[in-house]
């Protein structure tokens, strides 16, 4: 991933802290919790997972659309920019 450290690091954060609500689900379901319960737990995951995305495309944007010099990349057709997008929504 392209970025500054702290992109990357909050990136990261949000990722380790859905990785954390998902073990959560897992167990809720293992123990017999009650599915509203889970299912609002598995909401906050996907919210999680979600905002990383997002933050993944505003930190890196730049390179996505423009290519970067270092990896020798293209830059992204307005087709592929609007797949990466959908792919979040």
């Amino acid at each position: 991933m392209v970025g500054d450290q702290d992109s990357i690091a909050a990136v990261l954060n949000r990722l380790r802290r859905a990785q954390g609500q998902l073990a959560g689900v897992i167990s809720m379901i293992e123990e017999g919790r009650e599915c509203k319960d889970v299912v609002t737990q598995l909401a906050a995951v996907s919210k999680a997972l979600d905002r990383a995305g997002f933050k993944i495309v505003a930190t890196g944007l730049r390179e996505c659309v423009t290519g970067s010099a270092a990896d020798g990349g293209a830059p992204m057709s307005e087709a592929e920019l609007e797949k990466l997008f959908l792919a979040l929504a």
